[in-house]
């Protein structure tokens, strides 16, 4: 900004820039050197002046597709960050006209030679590779995208640090899965990244604690609390049980009884306790049937809980 901040007349419902050095209405917005000065005195008004382009607008979704002037976001989860051009099936212009027939030959060739040079290298054809499993897993689980571009990140850090060498592709996009589950809050047990995966449970795990070893991830231990919320959802049960539960895993923390138990366990047995209490009653079968552990842990930590918490129920 210059020194002298800008003077504004209003004249009727107008607002008119004026100069503050000599009061001429002659402004003008220099766009190479970023600046706004005065044509009569050269005060330099603003140094830092933005080139906010035309302006028009959109009054629904296909009009606001033409007139934009800008391409989709970056992102990580695409091998070449989703920058590179990408040659439409349409057969139609920039202006939206259908192309020639004498001419689309020739676009089909320059479509197929742009699909060929989009993965140049070998790091690049193990990314896009990656990555699309990577997509395809998330899809599957239903992980939101926020997760996705963590995972894709996770991963492009381990091909920069070579993890990849002698480890499955699958194995190590299932292991920065299951760390960005944990780093977001959206936690998925080891089990259901299997599930989606086409690598086991045990290679899965011992991937995911090296690639935290060596990448460093700081990632904190589930929570049972974590967990409730998905759990409730599928099991169609109430905001009030959901409370009820939260409230029993509250207590237990505070009583030290959630410490080196499975988090998934405790969560379970909570929920079956509060559905019982609120009379939305769900079968330990079903309840194990969701959070993926066998009815004896769960009726093992429901033991411990009513027990030690004082929680009496009627069976």
């Amino acid at each position: 900004m210059g020194e002298k901040a800008m003077v504004k007349q209003k004249e009727g419902t107008e607002e008119i820039e004026v100069c503050p050095e000599c009061g001429s209405h002659h402004l003008v917005r220099d766009y190479e050197r970023g600046e706004l000065l005065c044509e009569d005195c050269g005060l330099v008004l603003d140094d830092q002046f933005i080139d906010q382009g035309p302006e028009w607008r959109a009054f629904d979704v296909e009009q606001g597709e033409k007139r934009a002037r800008t391409g989709a976001p970056m992102t990580f989860t695409i091998h070449d960050k989703g920058l590179s051009t990408e040659i439409s099936w349409k057969n139609k212009d920039s202006y939206g006209k259908s192309i020639p027939t004498r001419n689309r030959a020739q676009l089909y060739r320059l479509r197929k030679w742009q699909r060929r040079i989009r993965v140049s290298n070998a790091t690049e054809r193990n990314l896009a590779f990656a990555l699309s499993e990577l997509d395809r897993m998330a899809s599957a689980m239903g992980l939101p995208r926020n997760v996705r571009e963590t995972a894709a990140m996770i991963y492009r850090k381990a091909v920069n640090k070579n993890l990849i060498r002698g480890r499955s592709i699958e194995g190590v996009v299932a292991a920065s899965l299951y760390a960005a589950c944990r780093q977001c809050g959206v936690p998925r047990t080891l089990d259901e990244v299997a599930n989606s995966s086409r690598v086991g449970r045990k290679e899965i795990g011992r991937t995911y604690r090296f690639m935290t070893r060596e990448l460093k991830l700081k990632l904190m231990p589930t929570k049972p609390q974590d967990y409730v919320q998905r759990f409730c959802s599928e099991l169609k049960l109430s905001g009030e049980v959901q409370s009820k539960a939260a409230e029993i895993l509250k207590d237990a923390a505070e009583r030290e009884l959630t410490s080196g138990r499975g988090p998934t366990g405790v969560a379970a047995a909570a929920i079956y306790i509060s559905s019982i209490m609120c009379n939305e009653r769900r079968t330990q079968r079903e309840v194990a049937d969701v959070a993926g552990v066998t009815e004896v842990t769960i009726r093992n930590r429901y033991k411990e809980l009513t027990e030690k918490l004082g929680i009496e129920i009627q069976l």
